[in-house]
């Protein structure tokens, strides 16, 4: 059987997971998940925007970093994630990815960002208008 992956969004596709459930072999190692539901394309466009004016303005220990960079980082101190020596040397933060969060830990992490920002005086690009 192979996996399959469906958001519930109404009756029918609730009756196509009930149908998988039937078929579905019964043994050890077979699983069903169900998830909440993962960050909107709103929360993402803000988070990418929060992210940029963070590279824009913000020197962290006296280097300037990407936008990626700074999610990591984010990430990173929103689940208080490890960090172990690399392979080669360096250090590697075993993270998250926003990109399967859910809504609730998206709204956090911008929270933190914007936390973050306000601490470091970030003028942010959203609020030009005002």
């Amino acid at each position: 059987m192979s996996k399959h992956r469906l958001p519930l969004r109404n009756a029918d596709d609730r009756k196509r997971v009930f149908a998988w459930l039937d078929r579905a072999p019964l043994g050890e190692g077979w699983r069903v998940e169900f998830l909440p539901p993962i960050r909107t394309l709103p929360q993402n466009a803000q988070l990418w925007a929060n992210l940029d004016d963070i590279s824009a303005q913000v020197e962290w220990y006296g280097e300037k970093l990407s936008s990626e960079e700074w999610k990591c980082i984010f990430c990173a101190a929103l689940k208080r994630q490890r960090v172990v020596p690399g392979v080669d040397g360096g250090v590697v933060v075993i993270g998250a990815y926003t990109s399967q969060m859910s809504i609730e830990d998206m709204s956090d992490l911008l929270e933190v960002i914007r936390a973050f920002g306000a601490e470091k005086g970030v003028k942010w690009g959203d609020d030009a208008a005002n």
